[in-house]
């Protein structure tokens, strides 16, 4: 993500005769179908989840929309530190400050990893794969915020339809699996926007969406100071969004300097499978 602004979108575009998100609330949620001959959930095709929603219109844009988890659990104490590495152009570095002082703290986080960050850093992807300390997310296949109809955020185009809100998300999905052994189980789009048939779309693929509640480095722009602040003072239960693909920024330092002294506060830090 990034702090700056974007240029406004132009307003949702209803089809003629093709419900709102909302006037298809009383459709149900897909769920994941069973399939027994593979002993796990079936992923549904890229033609079913067209075929499912591609006739609706979203009524909802942004970073909290239905479907998108931006807070732990009622009740939760702890908070969870998670990091995106989007990957692309100016977006491929890898911030060993910022991991070797997670690590050196034991303190776990979540990382969103993009397809073309892990392509760019092989090694340093299998070694974080490997560490128990961190889970890996998936953080989208080539970066686009998550829409139906081409809205985008901070000037990045985001998807223009179902299919392409399919390959976004399925693309990377399906890499992870591969790398990994096991599907990632939560998604966080480029720049963290989508609209709430983007999310069901999500859902159905057998995903959970994570937004946000905290966002401590304005998308790797803030200095250490601000960072410092920002993760000092989130509460408890907030789910702190950060970059994992900028050394040399204020990241790394300002999560170093405002740790510390939640661990010494008592404060406890999550994974996000640990609670959701």
């Amino acid at each position: 993500m990034t702090s700056s602004a974007a240029p406004p979108d132009p307003p949702f575009a209803t089809s003629s005769g093709a419900p709102t998100a909302a006037a298809a609330a009383s459709i149900p949620a897909q769920e994941p179908t069973p399939d027994p001959a593979r002993g796990s959930t079936h992923e549904p095709t890229r033609a079913e989840v067209v075929e499912r929603y591609g006739a609706l219109a979203p009524s909802q844009w942004g970073l909290e929309v239905d479907g998108v988890i931006t807070a732990l659990p009622e009740g939760e104490g702890a908070m969870a530190l998670t990091f995106d590495a989007c990957g692309g152009p100016g977006g491929d570095g890898y911030d060993a400050d910022l991991i070797d002082f997670l690590r050196a703290q034991d303190v776990p986080a979540t990382l969103f990893l993009n397809a073309r960050w892990i392509d760019a850093n092989p090694e340093e992807f299998d070694r974080l794969a490997a560490d128990p300390l961190f889970e890996i997310g998936n953080h989208g296949t080539v970066h686009r915020p998550l829409s139906v109809s081409g809205r985008s955020a901070y000037g990045i185009a985001g998807t223009r339809d179902v299919g392409e809100v399919y390959d976004e998300v399925v693309g990377s999905a399906h890499k992870l699996a591969e790398l990994l052994g096991h599907p990632p189980r939560f998604f966080r789009s480029g720049t963290a926007h989508y609209d709430d048939v983007a999310t069901r779309v999500v859902a159905d693929l057998g995903r959970l969406v994570a937004g946000f509640t905290v966002n401590a480095d304005g998308g790797a722009t803030l200095p250490a100071s601000e960072v410092r602040q920002e993760v000092a003072s989130a509460p408890p239960g907030a789910i702190v969004i950060g970059h994992l693909n900028h050394p040399g920024g204020g990241t790394a330092p300002g999560v170093a300097a405002a740790v510390p002294g939640l661990l010494a506060a008592g404060r406890r830090f999550v994974r996000l499978s640990d609670v959701l």
